[in-house]
């Protein structure tokens, strides 16, 4: 692999002083995940990264990128000294980009940042090379992070874009300067921060702050926002591509139908029929499809061949992943079929859930109950605002749960939604994921579907491992795209 950087480019970069001549593959905040050649940046968080610089450098880091030479490290250690460590690593993204001739994409949405963003790396890595960040990192150093390890050779980056409070989208648009800006949806997500959905949408309606001359921005045109994202793409001259299911958008979702583990969708685009699969079931992924097409086209991947690509997609873990718990040698007790939604949670995507669940076929007679069951476990959403508690026990309402045999709850509220809900539905209790994590063998049976969603924070991911260790956990699609259990 060739030099990411090297010492006198980043010095350059960032105005720093380099000691040593070196070079290196990679960009790495975290000793942990360190690999060899990378170079290390000593970001201030809950600790201060420069108490690690001496580990990173004795695990294989190519140089450290630092304000101060730290204790233990010697003078002559392969370093790049700056005045701002996050500043650097902002000119850093900042010198990537400017080099790069790739096309650019940006992405931003209350719901479906991430699975979208990993739609469009599968479908673009089928046109070209393709840079996207690993995790959802798409905050005030995540960006810069993902721009600042763009390998040179780079053809398309897609860039993930999130907020927490006003403000936070414009400078990160305008580091990463994209030629495609999407806003997948807006919902009452990190409401907590704002007025009304209305404010959210001015928000992320600045995901075209950035964008380049003649740029496109490509926008949920279902959403009763759709009015304030129109005008802001507008304003910078965009032009502006429509994606959704009502009306008649260029990019229009006509039917997506849920079989097993896939989905199967059909689509207008520009007036012509279009057929794709998803290998993950939900409307909410075909939903998403569309804006991914419509990025395919605004970069110039063929539509037809970018549908195809589509059809090797798979939801990764914590978003929708499906897993086939084998319990008992060589599955001889039965299965389980886990729906690993984990990652994050609001009421939109909760309802999308729930549509998921209720789709999904348990098998009857397999286990210790003899009738198979759809059985959620959810914990709190959070960052909703002072309307929380509502947002939660309206849940109960939401028409996909009434196919759910039964709700496990945890989180304080969560609560809400455990006291709404028919006593014939309502399952545990618990303060805590913990509580909830500690129960799921005798609150499963083989033949079961088991979903588990809440937002991060609240620790649903706690409960997908418990489920998991229940037996041997599988993709799901490797079990068969028909007979999951």
């Amino acid at each position: 692999m060739g030099a990411l950087w090297t010492a006198a480019e980043a010095a350059e970069a960032t105005g720093g002083g380099a000691v040593g001549d070196w070079q290196v593959t990679g960009v790495s905040i975290d000793t942990r995940e360190i690999a060899r050649g990378d170079l290390f940046v000593a970001l201030k968080a809950a600790r201060d990264g420069h108490e690690f610089v001496a580990a990173a450098l004795e695990a294989g880091a190519g140089a450290a990128l630092v304000s101060r030479v730290p204790e233990g490290v010697a003078e002559d250690a392969p370093l790049l000294i700056v005045e701002d460590v996050l500043e650097a690593l902002e000119a850093l993204g900042v010198a990537a980009r400017a080099r790069s001739e790739a096309k650019v994409v940006a992405i931003t949405g209350s719901v479906g940042k991430t699975g979208t963003k990993e739609m469009l790396r599968t479908v673009l890595g089928d046109a070209g090379r393709v840079h996207a960040a690993e995790r959802s990192f798409n905050n005030h150093w995540g960006v810069p992070l993902t721009l600042a390890r763009m390998p040179r050779e780079t053809e398309f980056a897609v860039i993930e874009i999130g907020m927490n409070a006003p403000g936070e989208i414009a400078p990160l648009s305008r580091l990463a300067r994209p030629h495609v800006a999407v806003v997948t949806t807006v919902a009452a997500v990190h409401a907590e921060a704002f007025e009304d959905v209305r404010g959210i949408a001015r928000e992320k309606a600045e995901i075209v702050a950035g964008l380049e001359p003649g740029g496109v921005a490509v926008l949920n045109r279902d959403v009763e926002t759709y009015p304030i994202l129109r005008r802001r793409a507008q304003r910078v001259g965009a032009e502006i591509v429509p994606f959704g299911s009502g009306g008649r958008p260029p990019f229009r979702l006509v039917n997506a139908t849920m079989s097993g583990t896939t989905t199967c969708a059909t689509a207008r685009i520009r007036g012509e029929k279009v057929m794709f699969k998803l290998a993950t079931p939900g409307r909410h992924l075909a939903e998403n499809a569309m804006a991914v097409l419509a990025v395919a086209e605004a970069v110039g991947v063929d539509v037809a061949h970018a549908s195809l690509s589509l059809g090797s997609w798979q939801a990764p873990s914590g978003r929708g992943a499906r897993w086939r718990v084998n319990l008992g040698l060589a599955a001889l007790d039965g299965a389980i079929l886990l729906i690993d939604d984990a990652y994050n949670a609001n009421p939109t995507s909760m309802g999308a859930a729930f549509e998921v669940l209720a789709a999904a076929e348990p098998r009857n007679g397999v286990g210790r109950v003899a009738k198979g069951r759809r059985v959620a476990f959810l914990t709190d959403m959070l960052e909703l605002g002072p309307q929380a508690e509502r947002h939660h026990a309206d849940l109960a309402q939401h028409p996909a749960l009434a196919t759910v045999d039964r709700i496990h709850c945890a989180g304080p509220l969560m609560k809400h939604l455990h006291a709404a809900l028919p006593h014939g539905q309502r399952g545990e209790w618990h303060e805590e994921a913990t509580g909830l994590a500690a129960k799921v063998g005798r609150l499963l049976d083989a033949g079961d579907v088991a979903l588990v969603k809440g937002s991060n924070g609240s620790r649903a991911a706690l409960v997908v491992d418990a489920i998991r260790k229940l037996g041997q956990a599988v993709p799901a699609a490797d079990a068969g795209e028909d007979e999951e259990l």
